[in-house]
């Protein structure tokens, strides 16, 4: 009976070791960079999409996410004036593919809670506490979604993230603010809009005085050239054709100087 136990026992651990001895296998996707661990180190090489063995007990792959994450949060941010408004604000980052190796080792695979998350906050409340509420909410809010972005990459950049967006999707504000905000955009727009009329209706008037300007220099020109001779010959023709016309028997008419009349005959 004993040896029998003993018999199984060794059995059931040569079968176990044999199990231990063979090689597993595991696929790194699409998106996702492998880091093959040995005894708890990370080894250098990184492991792109595919499949790759590692022996089990002894080495294991750890795989990280380098697609683009969002990360969205309601949050209060200060504003200049020393008021608080709720943001809803998205942030858009990816772990960079020739960096896992190092942001596994510095922060693990909770980087985004230790790392990342922490620091899109602090930052975001940095920069919104530079901005006037109205700002954010719409005069200004692509130059603080930039400035937010350009903050951000200066903390974590170095640390093996790239960061490609940061939104400001919607600034939460009390209705009489909002109300009294609203107001005051529109009011500076019909005051663009205003402007834009005068300077249009401004062109409009210089236009028609260049014009003006125009027909009486070319009235000027045409008076210069015509002599008190020239003005009595064209008279006299227009007389002519006159009197031929069947329906015209005399014509009398003054000279302009004060001398006998021209009659003309037909």
């Amino acid at each position: 009976m004993d040896s029998s136990r003993s018999t199984a026992l060794v059995s059931l651990l040569v079968l176990s070791f044999l199990l231990g001895s063979l090689p597993g296998c595991t696929i790194v996707r699409p998106g996702e960079v492998g880091l093959r661990q040995r005894l708890g180190r990370l080894e250098p090489e990184r492991l792109d999409s595919g499949p790759h063995a590692f022996m089990p007990g002894v080495t294991r792959i750890v795989k990280t996410n380098v697609r683009t994450v969002e990360i969205y949060e309601t949050l209060p941010l200060p504003t200049r004036e020393g008021l608080s408004v709720e943001a809803q604000i998205t942030l858009l980052y990816h772990v960079d593919p020739a960096a896992v190796r190092s942001v596994y080792t510095q922060f693990g695979p909770s980087y985004e809670t230790v790392f990342v998350l922490s620091n899109f906050l602090a930052t975001a409340r940095e920069v919104s506490s530079k901005y006037y509420a109205k700002e954010l909410y719409a005069i200004e809010r692509k130059k603080v979604e930039q400035v937010m972005k350009d903050e951000l990459v200066a903390h974590v950049a170095d640390k093996g993230f790239v960061i490609d967006a940061v939104l400001l999707k919607d600034i939460l504000l009390p209705q009489s603010m909002s109300n009294a905000i609203q107001d005051k955009v529109n009011a500076e727009q019909a005051a663009l809009q205003m402007e834009f009329v005068i300077a249009k209706q401004q062109r409009e008037a210089e236009r028609m005085r260049i014009e003006a300007e125009g027909v009486k220099q070319a009235q000027e020109i045409i008076n210069s050239s015509l002599t008190e001779s020239q003005l009595r010959y064209n008279q006299i023709q227009m007389l002519k054709a006159l009197a031929s016309s069947p329906n015209t028997k005399v014509i009398v008419t003054g000279d302009g100087t004060g001398k006998m009349p021209l009659i003309v005959n037909d």
